[in-house]
């Protein structure tokens, strides 16, 4: 287990989602995520498993992911080359949705009209667009997600997530 550190007001919205007493934070966050639903489809879908990426792998390895400036160019270039590595997973980065946003769209205007504030990008090389508007943290949590559900081993996902 690792052990994270979060603000008071994270901490009570984790708490007032509590089912039942004695329910973990991770079980807790895991339904809030919908993370175990993600990797049932990933594992009950016929195509062969992601293995370990070698352009994932030659990014962090070469530090062209330390060259980008910014934290959104590193987010923009991770989902450009996930989307390379394995178009038909990365489909699944539909399913991935805030509370009151939707993350990803095959259309910059279903995410202006998903929200006022979400600045869409155009994942290159893909047909997919993204919302850029967002914390680093949340982009963290958004390349986890889709790593996650596209088969990406742990250690792996952490490394690609640090980098951002």
């Amino acid at each position: 287990m690792k052990t994270i550190e979060v603000d008071e007001e994270l901490y009570r919205y984790i708490a007032s989602n509590t089912r039942h007493i004695g329910e973990s934070a991770s079980d807790i966050l895991r339904r809030l995520l919908k993370l175990d639903e993600q990797l049932a489809r990933v594992r009950q879908q016929p195509s062969s498993p992601a293995t370990p990426s070698q352009g994932i792998q030659k990014m962090l390895e070469q530090g062209e992911l330390a060259r980008q400036e910014a934290a959104i160019d590193r987010f923009m270039l991770i989902l450009s080359e996930l989307y390379k590595e394995n178009p038909a997973a990365f489909a699944q980065a539909s399913d991935i949705k805030g509370r009151k946003r939707i993350y990803f769209s095959d259309s910059e205007e279903s995410l202006l009209a998903a929200g006022n504030t979400t600045k869409p990008k155009a994942i290159a090389g893909s047909p997919y667009w993204v919302i850029t508007n967002t914390n680093t943290g949340r982009k963290r949590n958004i390349i986890a997600q889709l790593m996650a559900a596209m088969g990406y081993s742990h250690g792996l996902i952490e490394q690609v997530c640090q980098s951002i």
